[in-house]
């Protein structure tokens, strides 16, 4: 026990309630509500299907538990919530809201995606945080407690380790599951995606994109880069600030390159909220009113 105390202690220095954990809150509910605003209710739920996305626990999914005007009136109240907890307000009051929208969309839609899934995991793992988050918004900086460790900042200190520590694993199994697909493992999978009429490039980049894919070398990096940076990504809990920092700039680059090539804009802001709870140090705190006063002290060109 006396180990494990001298282990968790530096960890639970500082307070986990901050605007960079509010960035993260942010970003993930607007990789929700982007789903729900661009994507009918007639395209990703059918609340008819009782025996399928609203059977069993799921029937109370609010896409389910409210079906009226076809899904229309659960569809904006959950961008309605998702918006407000975007906004930062009383992350204590949101924090539940929030996960049951999310795991909503997860329980309901016809076809879920990667993004979801792990938003609602993340989002149920971040109900301890909120719960014990006393500010008004979750941009402002935590109460100064000093250097005294209570119940509180344990509990969601030990959810903000449970985070990391899932997210690695996401990045870990997405690399190693891939290498056991015939056309990764060669180095040739991304040809076949970025030349998918459907959910391929777009066309104003296809002469990029099919140029580099043409070339066995060029498809075979943009093939095996993904697989490189995931497993990087999944090793960062292992180092230190200065890497993390470093592949925290990588893993969001690399979601919006995805978003560019391939449309999943909602996947690659909820991925970007997911690794600024990875990889952000813990504590870390953005003054957003000082850059829109920066911003706005430029001098226009």
């Amino acid at each position: 026990m006396a180990a494990a105390g001298r282990w968790a202690r530096p960890r639970l220095a500082v307070p986990p309630w901050s605007s960079g954990l509010g960035l993260a809150r942010t970003a993930l509910a607007l990789g929700s509500a982007a789903t729900l605003a661009a994507t009918g209710p007639g395209v990703l739920f059918d609340p008819s299907n009782a025996g399928g996305t609203c059977g069993d626990l799921r029937a109370a999914g609010l896409f389910c538990a409210v079906p009226a005007g076809g899904g229309q009136l659960a569809r904006w109240c959950g961008v309605l919530v998702l918006l407000v907890v975007a906004s930062g307000w009383r992350p204590r009051v949101t924090a539940i809201p929030h996960w049951y929208v999310s795991w909503s969309l997860l329980s309901n839609a016809v076809v879920p995606d990667g993004g979801d899934q792990l938003t609602a995991i993340l989002t149920l793992l971040l109900v301890p945080i909120g719960l014990t988050d006393g500010r008004r918004w979750h941009w402002q900086r935590p109460p100064d407690t000093g250097p005294a460790i209570g119940t509180g900042r344990v509990v969601a200190g030990t959810a903000l380790m449970l985070i990391q520590i899932q997210v690695a694993v996401v990045y870990f199994q997405s690399s190693v599951a891939k290498l056991g697909v015939r056309e990764w493992s060669d180095g040739t999978a991304m040809f076949y995606f970025l030349r998918h009429p459907l959910f391929g490039s777009p066309p104003w980049l296809r002469p990029i994109t099919d140029t580099l894919t043409g070339s066995p070398l060029g498809v075979a990096l943009l093939t095996w880069s993904p697989l490189a940076i995931e497993l990087a990504l999944a090793l960062a809990i292992l180092t230190g600030p200065r890497s993390r920092r470093a592949l925290l700039v990588t893993g969001i680059a690399f979601h919006g390159v995805i978003a560019l090539t391939m449309g999943l804009v909602s996947f690659a802001v909820a991925m970007t909220g997911a690794l600024l709870l990875y990889l952000l140090p813990v504590g870390t705190h953005i003054d957003v009113a000082k850059l829109i006063d920066r911003a706005e002290a430029q001098p226009a060109r």
